[in-house]
């Protein structure tokens, strides 16, 4: 009698896990019904895996297999991921690759297997497209960067909605804006910083005074070879978190003056971050920027 109970509970799980997997590609009814079961893990154990939408930012994508991309997302609800995106080797899966490029914003169906598992994409598409970063190369090359320096200053665990929110918003500011662009990865850095706990003290700064790199105040007097910034980077580093979006292209800048304020924006995050590491992208933003 138990073996055939067994049996009928069997069944019916199976016809649950197929039902709600074909509710879930035309509704978000399973998202609905996952918000009235209180834990997760009973609805994981009850269905044997859980399908779920979710808005997110590509960070990277790298080529798992012939037909398989491992996928790092900044998603809202979930902050940072790994997923797996089924993407195939045909002409018509080799279309879907081009949506995980770097910084785009995409709402994706995923499938969780078992709590703690890594995601599988189910179903992708963009949700806001952009109109000039694919075909501008400065801001082409300002995403590319703005998405490895994001793979190193965030870190996987519980959702961040806050940060998601001004990745995106900072991103479609990027793509809509026609001029005066040429300091955004300055600005974009220096504002991460309240999002990912390193926002330094500009209270109390005066001018001549020296910025301490490690405990991110300024101080009147400075100890040589301790992470102190001399006066004038001092400056640069109060200018920096003085500008915003709709104001940097009031602060003009060389070249030179801009990667200084790069290098100097960059070595406050490696004191900062651990294992920060090199960015690849790091020489083509310069050499990009050399020309304008």
């Amino acid at each position: 009698m138990f073996r055939i109970l067994r049996c009928k509970v069997t069944v019916i799980k199976l016809i649950a896990q197929i039902f709600l997997k074909e509710i879930i590609k035309k509704t978000s009814f399973l998202v609905v019904f996952a918000c009235f079961v209180p834990k997760k893990e009973v609805f994981l154990y009850f269905c044997g895996c859980i399908m779920y939408k979710i808005t997110a930012i590509v960070l990277r994508a790298f080529a798992f297999n012939d037909s398989k991309l491992m996928v790092d997302v900044l998603s809202r609800e979930e902050g940072r991921v790994s997923c797996v995106a089924l993407v195939g080797s045909s002409k018509k899966r080799k279309s879907r690759r081009q949506l995980f490029r770097p910084m785009s914003l995409l709402e994706l169906v995923v499938e969780r297997k078992s709590a703690g598992s890594l995601l599988v994409v189910k179903d992708a598409h963009i949700f806001r497209a952009f109109s000039s970063i694919p075909f501008d190369p400065y801001k082409l090359s300002i995403s590319m960067f703005v998405a490895e320096f994001l793979c190193r200053v965030t870190m996987g665990g519980s959702e961040s909605p806050l940060l998601y929110d001004y990745v995106c918003d900072s991103v479609q500011w990027l793509d809509g804006s026609s001029a005066g662009f040429s300091n955004f990865h300055l600005v974009f850095m220096m504002r991460l910083t309240r999002f990912v706990g390193v926002y330094p003290n500009m209270e109390g700064y005066v001018e001549g005074y020296c910025f301490d790199m490690q405990n991110g105040c300024f101080v009147s007097s400075a100890f040589p070879g301790r992470g102190f910034l001399d006066a004038e980077d001092s400056r640069i580093m109060y200018l920096l978190m003085r500008m915003d979006y709709g104001s940097m292209h009031l602060f003009k800048m060389s070249h030179e003056e801009r990667n200084r304020c790069l290098d100097v924006v960059l070595d406050f995050y490696r004191l900062h971050v651990p294992d920060f590491g090199e960015l690849k992208s790091l020489q083509v933003l310069r050499d990009m920027f050399g020309t304008i």
